[in-house]
């Protein structure tokens, strides 16, 4: 990854925490030079049945060991952006072809109770699996804050069909090197780890934990948590479960310690890597 461009690119969104979005600013011959490292992007209008179609034609040029192979070579030299595509991938492999469906998903009201404002989403998208939205139209859509997340987190908005096709989109041209014998090595703590938490441990304690094991900050073993439930390694075994304090988890939010790894996925994806 070009440095230069790398740091063109995070400069713009972010200064020891995000840049407000009304003073965000970019140099024109910076911008030229990120995309011409392709690390920054055109702003991108479609709609969504034409980003269904899109991901339609890319999912048959990308195998399973394709991304579980990105995933693992992210571990020790924490390249994030690899890591983010297992989840797309899996996400991609649920929807099927149709057409737009408006389905509100959210409403705001006034004082007096009316509503104000009412959000929506593809309502056959959203049944697909919990955490996939699809908007009708994405104009002028900035490609760039979602590279940026990849880069910085591993993703942080897995299920926007628009994410979804950006990502693999980036993983079809993307160099992959086979996962070294620290990756692999790595990847088994974190399945140890996962294995011997406490029953009533919460995503948060799994979260702790994993710090032993992985170099990472925070954020990257939150995002990581969400991929490995995305795919259902990390697979609740009852969603009828309290929640307890705020957070911002949505594929892992009713694991529990107790629920451990799910083999069957984990041998779908990383079977070969297991022996």
């Amino acid at each position: 990854m070009d440095k230069k461009a790398k740091n063109i690119l995070f400069k713009t969104y972010w200064k020891n925490g995000w840049i407000d979005v009304n003073e965000i600013q970019i140099d024109a011959a910076d911008f030229e030079y990120a995309k011409s490292k392709g690390l920054m992007f055109e702003p991108l209008t479609i709609s969504h049945d034409q980003c269904l179609d899109k991901i339609f034609e890319i999912l048959p040029t990308i195998s399973i060991d394709k991304v579980a192979t990105a995933f693992l070579s992210s571990l020790s030299n924490r390249r994030l952006d690899w890591r983010s595509s297992l989840a797309s991938y899996f996400i991609a492999k649920q929807l099927v072809p149709h057409q737009y469906t408006k389905a509100v998903s959210g409403q705001s009201f006034g004082e007096n109770g009316e509503v104000t404002h009412e959000s929506y989403t593809c309502e056959i998208c959203r049944d697909l699996k919990y955490g996939i939205i699809g908007d009708k139209d994405y104009i002028n859509e900035d490609l760039n804050v979602l590279n940026f997340e990849r880069i910085k987190w591993g993703g942080i908005r897995h299920g926007n069909l628009i994410y979804t096709l950006f990502d693999l989109q980036q993983l079809q041209i993307a160099e992959i090197p086979e996962p070294s014998t620290e990756d692999v090595e790595i990847f088994k703590n974190i399945l140890s780890i996962i294995k011997n938490s406490q029953p009533n441990d919460y995503p948060s304690a799994l979260e702790k934990n994993l710090s032993t094991v992985l170099k990472s900050t925070k954020d990257e073993r939150k995002i990581l948590i969400e991929i490995l439930a995305c795919i259902n390694i990390l697979k609740p075994t009852s969603y009828d479960r309290p929640s307890r304090g705020k957070h911002d988890w949505t594929f892992v939010e009713y694991w529990r310690g107790e629920d451990k790894y799910n083999d069957e996925a984990l041998n779908t994806y990383f079977g070969k890597y297991m022996m």
